[in-house]
């Protein structure tokens, strides 16, 4: 099946719209969608959609017009007279006789370029479709390129906005999807002034409605909003399709377009000084912003307590709105610079370092790393002003593990006495180091770097007072000894490093991999549902699985009533009438809260909606069965993933 690349100008497809090689078997190549989008009536989207057709004519392309309103302006019509017009349907209605676009006709003439007025328009009852995008979208599955025009109000996501901007409830809405099927989308504009000249010109609309217009929807305010909206809206698209460029053709450096703001997420309390300081800027120059969190060897030795403040700062990011990223490496500098770099951001905020001097020598620092490699994006570092030490900014061991230690000495041990019994076959120390390294790599590799220190501190002890002269005491009077020791001791600690990035990197391999086939799992088993009631027992069924939980799925009742138990995992489970006002509260405004968030935190369960888009069907309610666990930020979108597939199972169904 033919496909067409998106970075090509729709002109470039309508030069050779029919740039097919499909054999009769194949199916045709998908259409491709213009929309010329205004923040008003009266902008001139017709005009400019028709101008740009008249172009695309006259370089060969077959052009006809599927619905044209030119609402009586001469202009227009004398445009419209240079094309071909199907004849529109008439269909009767209410006794009453309306002419719509004639779907049929057009996809028995295949032209190669339709232009068809006005996206959001709602068709008729008894047409083959409820709304007009449906039919441009069986245009564009038949292989047939399309011009429409669309006013910002009418998409759905912004529907919202509008009213609470104009007072105006928009009826005639389209999905946003429509807008991403688009290969263009080109913003016709026109000052708020020039509009309302217009429209007190008649050119918009009859001069008695045009008075009405000016003093309700057309309003000066109103229309600089409205016009912002479309501005940023486009701009908002605009910047999608600069990040796809950029990363088709592997441009890494950064281009100071708009401003871009990148957070460093950590397990300490500044974190959170960071989270509210890129807010403000963020807010105050309306700029996108990241909150990045890299999962490096040193989270191997997270207490629970920094692990919580760790999940409490990933929350408070995506309270504020940020995009929250997950990175996993070894160095935590690079991986920021490099997704900073690809995401064109322009200013990274990070803290300043809470580590002692010595852990920065032994350790690094990751802000010394970014100062150095940062350039040319900026750099602001935020300080800690509060005089209280740091509480959780030291990854610390939980517990001293004894038997790694033990076995480590104990490996050498049975190798000096090995060498000890065979002594005469040993030639010299040198040839017992090498023994000695079986042990202790093998310590470290297991144990990881402290346990190989102690076990190589330990080795070279054992071989300097029982096999290097003066025997049976410590002392070394050979200095080629001293050297390879040290060459020992570098040996081990390098090995033991290797082994613990290994084990740390094959650990993030199989958690990624569980969460890969939890979710390919969980959509088969979705999938293969055969009913509403089956869908509803295959999630429990997966969800308690995958997350060892409680599980409780809220649905309304008939008429929209109050939310009923419709499935539980386990019969006995019923909700109190605290939960179920928490589970009322999730269900009518689309959010997550209960255990764990900071939205009715006090409650038992953790509550997630059943969601597609904007429409709300249902909650699911999750308590671990370790009560005194939460679900980590990794074990939440999870389960956000779970509920959209649910959602989307259930809304197939009709119920």
């Amino acid at each position: 099946m033919t496909t067409i690349d998106q970075t090509k100008d729709i002109d470039d497809v309508l030069k050779n719209p029919l740039n097919i090689t499909n054999t009769p078997e194949e199916e045709p190549r998908r259409g491709s969608l213009k929309i010329f989008l205004g923040y008003c009536a009266g902008v001139g989207k017709t005009y400019r959609m028709l101008q740009d057709s008249a172009v695309s004519k006259r370089n060969g392309v077959d052009v006809v017009i599927g619905v044209v309103e030119t609402h009586g302006r001469a202009d227009t019509e004398a445009l419209v007279n240079e094309f071909e017009i199907i004849p529109r349907k008439k269909i009767e209605y209410s006794g009453i006789t309306i002419s719509e676009m004639d779907l049929d006709v057009l996809l028995e003439r295949r032209p190669q370029l339709v232009l068809v007025d006005e996206l959001a328009h709602t068709n008729i009852p008894g047409s083959r479709h409820a709304k007009r995008y449906q039919d441009v979208e069986e245009l564009l599955n038949a292989g047939i390129n399309v011009y429409s025009t669309l006013n910002i109000q009418h998409v759905q996501s912004l529907v919202d906005i509008v009213y609470q901007i104009t007072g105006v409830k928009v009826e005639e809405i389209i999905p946003d999807r429509i807008l991403d099927l688009a290969i263009e989308v080109e913003l016709v504009d026109l000052s708020p002034e020039k509009l309302q000249q217009r429209l007190a010109e008649g050119k918009v609309y009859i001069p008695q409605k045009a008075r009405q217009a000016m003093q309700k929807f057309f309003k000066k305010g109103n229309l600089l909003a409205l016009r912002e909206l479309s501005l940023k809206y486009t701009a908002k698209r605009v910047d999608s399709d600069l990040l796809s460029y950029r990363e088709k053709e592997d441009i890494l450096h950064v281009w100071p377009i708009e401003s871009k703001l990148l957070v460093s997420i950590g397990s300490n309390k500044l974190t959170e000084k960071l989270l509210l300081t890129a807010h403000r800027m963020a807010t105050d120059l309306e700029a996108e912003w990241y909150a990045v969190h890299v999962e490096s060897l040193q989270q191997v030795k997270y207490t629970e307590k920094t692990r919580s403040q760790l999940y409490r700062n990933i929350h408070l990011a995506e309270e504020l709105g940020a995009k929250v990223v997950s990175l996993s490496g070894n160095n935590i500098a690079d991986e920021i610079i490099n997704f900073a770099k690809k995401k064109n951001v322009n200013l990274i905020i990070t803290g300043l370092s809470q580590r002692s001097r010595f852990q920065e020598i032994i350790r690094g620092s990751v802000l010394n790393q970014l100062v150095k490699k940062s350039s040319p994006i900026n750099l602001l570092v935020v300080g800690d002003d509060s005089h209280a030490a740091p509480s959780v900014a030291k990854p610390v061991a939980r517990k001293l593990e004894y038997k790694p230690y033990f076995w480590g000495c104990f490996g050498v041990a049975i190798v000096s006495l090995f060498s000890w019994f065979f002594s005469k076959w040993i030639s010299s120390s040198h040839n017992l180091l090498m023994l000695m390294l079986l042990p202790t790599i093998v310590s470290g590799i297991l144990g990881g770097i402290s346990v190989g220190l102690v076990t190589a501190v330990f080795a070279l002890g054992v071989v300097d007072f029982f096999f290097i002269p003066p025997i049976l005491s410590f002392g070394v009077t050979d200095f080629r000894y001293l050297s390879s020791m040290v060459l020992f001791v570098l040996i081990v600690l390098g090995v033991s490093w290797v082994g613990r990035m290994i084990r740390w990197r094959a650990e993030s391999a199989r958690h990624r991999e569980r969460f890969i086939y939890a979710l390919y799992n969980f959509g088969r088993e979705i999938m293969g549902a055969e009913n509403f009631a089956d869908i509803l027992n295959r999630a429990v069924r997966s969800i308690v699985e995958a997350f060892e939980s409680d599980i409780v799925i809220l649905l309304p009742g008939k008429a929209a009533g109050p939310l009923e138990l419709t499935a539980k995992s386990r019969e006995e489970l019923v909700l109190n009438d605290m939960e179920r006002a928490v589970a009322t509260w999730v269900y009518k405004n689309g959010r997550h809260a209960g255990k764990g968030t900071n939205t009715l935190s006090s409650a038992k369960w953790y509550y997630v909606p059943l969601k597609i888009r904007d429409d709300v069907l249902g909650v699911i309610c999750l308590m671990k069965l370790e009560v005194d666990k939460a679900f980590s930020p990794e074990q939440k979108r999870l389960l956000e993933s779970f509920a959209s597939m649910v959602a989307l199972a259930l809304s197939k169904t009709g119920k």
